[in-house]
This record gives C-alpha cells, sequence and structure tokens, in this order.
C-alpha cells in the first residue's frame, strides 16, 4: 500500500497504540522491529488529550515522532463497549466519556474531521458493531445505519481531501453471523468504492468455527485489488487464518496485553514466565528468535522480573510478542511470493500448537 507516510508491505500487522503510543514501547522499539504502520484510536484520543491538543503539534505523527503510517480507528468498537452509557440514532451515537461522565455526540462527519485532523494515513467510517448473539433485526439495523453513515462519511472525506487532506478511507462490513446480511453489507460497502474495506464484527466472543467460518465467507465478498483488514485478531491462528483467506491487514491489543502479564509467544506454543519451572532456566524466551530480548536476557531472569513487578518485564515481553507476529508475518509474506504459504501455514501450527514448552 501506498500511503502518505511511506510503502506498507502486506500482509501486515499493526500494533495498537490506542493512546498515541504502544504501551510498554518506545517509537525506537516499533522502528527497531519494523513495523511501517501502527494503530491509534479516535474515541480515546479525542477525549485525551483532545483534538485541539493534537492539532496544536502539528498532527498525530508530529505529536508522538511517529514518522510512518497510522490508521486510526473511528471508535466505533469502543462506543459498542460503552452500552450501557451510549444511544445509538441515525443522527450518530451520544455517549458518556468512561473518562469523566461527560456527554459526547459522534456523527460520521465529526468522526471524518477528528480522523483529519488527527492525520490518519488510514481513517475508519463511524459504524455500528453489534455482538456474538445478536437477534437477526438488531444486526439488520447495525446494518442499515453503518451503510448510511458510510454514505455521509465518504461524502465529507471528499470535502476534506478538496481541502489537501491526503489519507484513505475505508468502509467497513458489518451484518453479525447471518450470511445474507453479510452479503448484504459487503455489497453497500463495496459499492462505495472506498480505496479499501475492513471486516468488522468478527472476534466479538464467537467460537473459533463461527469466526473461521464468516472470515472465509465474508472476506470471498470483497474485491481482490483493494486492502482489505480484518479488525481485532492478534493470535497467530487467527492471523494466518486471515491470510490465508486474502487479508491484508489485522490488528489487536493482544500481544501487548498478555505480554505485561507475562505470556509470550514461542515458536513452540505460548507459556507464562510465571511458570515454577523456569525458576532456573537460563535459555532464552525462544532460542529461535532473533529479536533483543531473545539474545540477551533468560526465561530465569524474566520470570524474576515478574514476580517482583518490575516495569521491565512488561517493556521485553511485549517487545518479544511483538516482534514474534511481525517476523512471523514477514515469513509468511516471502512464503507467499515462493507459492509456499499452505505449506509454511500447517508446518508453523504444527509446531506452534505443540505440546507448550
Amino acid at each position: 500500500m501506498a500511503l502518505p507516510h511511506g510503502t506498507v508491505e502486506t500482509p501486515a500487522f499493526m500494533p495498537v497504540g490506542t493512546n498515541a503510543t504502544v504501551k510498554a514501547l518506545s517509537r525506537e522499539d516499533l522502528l527497531d522491529i519494523g513495523f511501517e504502520i501502527l494503530l491509534s484510536n479516535t474515541y480515546h484520543l479525542y477525549l485525551r488529550p483532545g483534538t485541539d491538543v493534537v492539532q496544536a503539534a502539528g498532527g498525530l505523527h508530529s505529536f508522538m515522532q511517529w514518522e510512518r503510517n497510522i490508521l486510526t480507528d473511528s471508535g466505533g468498537f469502543q462506543v459498542f463497549s460503552l452500552a450501557p452509557f451510549r444511544k445509538i440514532s441515525g443522527e450518530g451515537v451520544k455517549f458518556r466519556s468512561h473518562i469523566d461522565g461527560s456527554y459526547h455526540i459522534l456523527t460520521p462527519e465529526k468522526v471524518v474531521d477528528i480522523q483529519t485532523v488527527l492525520n490518519s494515513d488510514i481513517q475508519m467510517q463511524l459504524d455500528v458493531c453489534s455482538p456474538w448473539g445478536a437477534s437477526y433485526n438488531d444486526a439488520v439495523d447495525a446494518l442499515k445505519t453503518t451503510a448510511q453513515w458510510l454514505t455521509r462519511a465518504k461524502r465529507q472525506w471528499a470535502v476534506q481531501q478538496e481541502n489537501g487532506y491526503r489519507g484513505r478511507l475505508f468502509g467497513i462490513v458489518q451484518g453479525n453471523f447471518y450470511k445474507d446480511l453479510r452479503e448484504e453489507s459487503a455489497a453497500l460497502t463495496v459499492a462505495s468504492d472506498t480505496p479499501g474495506i475492513a471486516i468488522g464484527g468478527l472476534s466479538v466472543g464467537e467460537p473459533e468455527a463461527v469466526f473461521l467460518d464468516y472470515l472465509a465467507f465474508t472476506a470471498a465478498l470483497l474485491p481482490a485489488e483493494k486492502p482489505r483488514y480484518v479488525m481485532g485478531i492478534g493470535t497467530p491462528a487467527y492471523i494466518l487464518a486471515a491470510i490465508e483467506n486474502g487479508i491484508d491487514m489485522f490488528d489487536c491489543v493482544f500481544p501487548t496485553r498478555v505480554g505485561r502479564n507475562g505470556h509470550v509467544f514461542t515458536r513452540k506454543g505460548a507459556f507464562s514466565l510465571k511458570r515454577l519451572d523456569n525458576k532456573f532456566d537460563q535459555n532464552p524466551i525462544d532460542a529461535a528468535c532473533a529479536c533483543k530480548v531473545c539474545r540477551t536476557y533468560s526465561r530465569a531472569y524474566l520470570r524474576h522480573l515478574f514476580k517482583a513487578q518490575e516495569i521491565l518485564c512488561s517493556m521485553l515481553a511485549s517487545y518479544h510478542n511483538l516482534y514474534f507476529l511481525h517476523d512471523m508475518v514477514k515469513n509468511a509474506r516471502a512464503a507467499i511470493e515462493e507459492g509456499r504459504f499452505s505449506v509454511f501455514k500447517a508446518d508453523f501450527l504444527r509446531e506452534y500448537t505443540a505440546d507448550t514448552v
């Protein structure tokens, strides 16, 4: 993808920097790993520090000193998670801030304007995400509202383009877990002709078999020539399934969240650093990993840091987990170029899903 702040090779995993920072990692860490794009969140940045602060800094890139690309989520999922404190209408969403309880209204146009101030390289439309187990009628309402909001978002995005904004807009496919609604939503989103398309409403609590079924079903409805993005997936198995279905982009807080809790990825599966059998283990997290954590520190030392509640454990485990996923996706990309992705995926998962080390 050729974006305002450089080219992004796909498939690509995007680390999540909700508040204009990836928790426990510095910008130098992210550059060292090799990420070309990361994700920040419109909802959170709108509430704190506020768009006026980011605008005064010259945009989000200058504010956080990140010279590569940024995708911003519209805040639709965050509002969805605030169910007791929000009200959705045709106009937009009224909600109470999780920070101070103040009331706010987000409309599709306002969300475009906020992301323009942030100077997002990719911005997402405001959408309505319905939960696993939602009724058919609720899913229909969410689909219709999301489609209407996309029309309004695209109109406002065009205005901002005329004013010099260079970021791309992605529409979002909804439809919950009803295939006829997924088809309808995909058709409406494709017809809107945005530069890229996201698949929303997956990985929201449904069983793995349902996720895989609806991932494949929805991805097949989208044009192959446009970037395709599945929102909110961050485990190796889900990422590889997405790649197999032609998905270009994915993001999740999972690798850094579990890292802060001492849970780390290895080629032979994931494990917890706090396990007693790591107490005297002088081996690295993963002998096959080339990251600076595995080159330098032992499992015994990392376990000590975790048990002592030292911040460094969160930093090192989060770095390793992001390096691990970035390296996995980079190797998947090479396998695609060499025509051996299916073999790569099978071999990776055969080892990864073996007994944990």
